[in-house]
């Protein structure tokens, strides 16, 4: 709006400290999510929400290899999830839309930290309201090290010379408030800070960059086209640093970029997106449709549309007493899976709901469908290794992330990808009328009641359905030896003979919430989960021949088990 595109303009009159996270490390992590305020314009204040504070979270420090435990307090009066975005994590402890947490409720997700060194980040993942909580202000940075990166001569003090960058547009009214949903995102900042300036010592300087905006695609580069140098994307470091004048990135990705400012003390220069040399088709570029014809309602006007702008202003001061004054030559090893190893190929078609003048205006659908909390898309056994064929049919770009994985590309449009695309990522930008393909094992972690999501992290297009869900199943599940307690449970008869196929399943004290059955490969042949639960419940087994079964059944906090024969 008008109001909002003269403070965008007015920005560059006065420059304002940036804020730096503060840090939370260790192995216990506790964060209260709430409701708070900031004073960004004069007059009102803006009603924003936060993680241990007013705006934005605490950036989270964690070790490959330990165990951590996390209480995550709703402190809020509306229900939300937390997502540990780019992590690997099991599907319980993913924070997907499944794993609510209501008004006054906590979470306590733990696990084993099993990833590499990189940038990853948390936020809400609540269908429909994904976008609201992100866009008041609930995200935070996640750091895990390892020994590898600790091996390289890198920048890694904290607020010092490695600095967490959170890349934001938003949509304020008159009042000084968020608006969301909004295509009017014209105002900027850096770690909630509008118009933000950073001072950066004369040496080796690390920025850790995300792209935490709803919608908006940015092409990283520097005032005077300086290189700098990509050392890592989504979900770790390269083999080797990537010398480049640009970096584009779209909602969810991350980079860490080194920037060597030695012999620089004194001067300034500005992190900016080179948005004019965006393809159309982009959100962010001048058109963010193909065709000319089409409309982005509130898209235009917004000085950031198709033009060059600031992001950042950088300082050069004094260097540190130990400063990093080299890139260094190589970083880790990056070992991709061959092509060779994929037991399936699967194609996955974003379309717009209509075509036309108004297609940006509609949902966007992946295969045809909308997302439904009751359909799972895909069941992917466990240890997998897959490829996915990404192919855009819409007329505007997606981002497409993968929650469980990370994932290597293969190819955009039949042809190797750049540099910075050869790492481990989660995110993938894919323009309208192209193609990429990615592969991916899903190991550690299988859990056919808890799904994982995949989707375009636009959030806008996530929050409207351009999303599907699957589950992870360990086909093995089920074998074993029985537990079942007769004590506890009555079942029989056991076996059963041709004559009678029901099987009578009776308890005092359980009360069962469902049962499947599995074939002694470990293959699932029947699953129902009971509305009311039950401490008496009649199997049907008609359907089965005969042979040995494995019966699992669960109630609320314990699975059961138990051989079946039927002659």
């Amino acid at each position: 709006m008008t109001l909002v595109s003269i403070f965008f303009f007015t920005y560059l009159t006065a420059q304002n400290d940036i804020i730096i996270p503060d840090t939370l490390s260790g192995t216990t992590f506790e964060l209260n999510l709430q409701n708070g305020t900031v004073q960004f314009y004069g007059g009102q204040a803006t009603n924003t929400m936060g993680v241990n504070g007013n705006i934005l979270g605490p950036t989270l420090i964690m070790q490959k290899a330990e165990f951590v435990d996390i209480t995550v307090n709703n402190l809020l009066n509306d229900t939300t999830t937390i997502h540990w975005h780019g992590m690997h994590v099991s599907a319980e402890n993913d924070g997907g839309p499944h794993t609510i947490i209501a008004p006054s409720n906590s979470w306590n997700p733990s696990f084993t930290v099993m990833d590499r060194a990189a940038t990853y980040w948390y936020h809400p993942h609540l269908h429909e309201k994904t976008n609201l909580h992100v866009s008041k202000g609930i995200a935070g940075f996640i750091i895990v090290r390892d020994e590898d990166e600790a091996a390289l001569e890198l920048p890694r003090t904290y607020g010092v010379d490695d600095f967490p960058l959170v890349i934001q547009t938003k949509d304020f009214d008159a009042s000084n408030q968020i608006v969301v949903p909004s295509n009017s995102d014209d105002v900027l900042m850096v770690n909630a800070t509008i118009d933000p300036k950073l001072d950066v010592p004369a040496q080796v300087v690390r920025l850790r960059l995300l792209n935490g905006s709803s919608q908006r695609v940015f092409n990283i580069g520097l005032s005077g086209n300086q290189t700098f140098y990509q050392i890592g994307s989504d979900d770790g470091l390269l083999s080797e640093p990537n010398a480049v004048t640009r970096s584009r990135m779209a909602p969810g990705e991350r980079a860490e970029i080194l920037i060597d400012f030695s012999g620089m003390q004194g001067q300034t220069l500005n992190l900016k997106s080179y948005a004019a040399e965006l393809p159309n088709g982009m959100y962010g570029a001048t058109l963010p449709g193909m065709m000319s014809m089409m409309t982005l309602t509130g898209y235009n006007p917004n000085p950031m549309n198709g033009s060059n702008f600031d992001i950042m202003e950088l300082n050069v001061v004094a260097p540190t007493s130990n400063p990093v004054t080299t890139i260094p030559s190589s970083l880790v090893e990056i070992n991709s899976l061959p092509e060779s190893s994929a037991n399936i190929t699967r194609t996955l078609t974003f379309t717009a709901e209509a075509m036309g003048p108004n297609a940006l205006n509609g949902k966007f659908y992946i295969n045809s469908v909308s997302f439904d909390m009751n359909t799972i898309n895909y069941s992917i056994p466990l240890n997998n290794i897959e490829i996915w064929t990404l192919t855009n049919q819409s007329p505007t770009a997606h981002p497409f992330h993968i929650h469980d994985v990370h994932f290597y590309v293969l190819d955009r449009n039949g042809a190797p990808p750049p540099a910075s695309e050869q790492g481990r990522k989660d995110v993938i930008l894919v323009p309208a009328m192209q193609s990429a393909r990615v592969i991916m094992q899903f190991t550690d972690y299988a859990n056919d009641d808890v799904p994982y999501m995949y989707h375009c992290h636009m959030l806008t297009h996530e929050d409207d359905g351009m999303m599907g869900q699957f589950e992870v199943v360990d086909e093995t599940i089920g074998i074993g030896e029985n537990n079942l307690d007769p004590d506890d449970i009555i079942l029989y008869p056991n076996p059963l003979m041709e004559s009678n196929n029901t099987l009578t399943v009776t308890s005092d004290d359980i009360v069962f919430e469902g049962y499947k059955f599995y074939d002694l490969a470990g293959h699932k042949l029947i699953e129902r989960r009971f509305e009311i639960n039950n401490k008496q419940i009649l199997i049907d087994l008609t359907t089965l021949g005969q042979g040995t079964f494995i019966l699992s059944l669960f109630s609320a906090n314990k699975t059961y088990t138990k051989k079946i024969i039927k002659e």
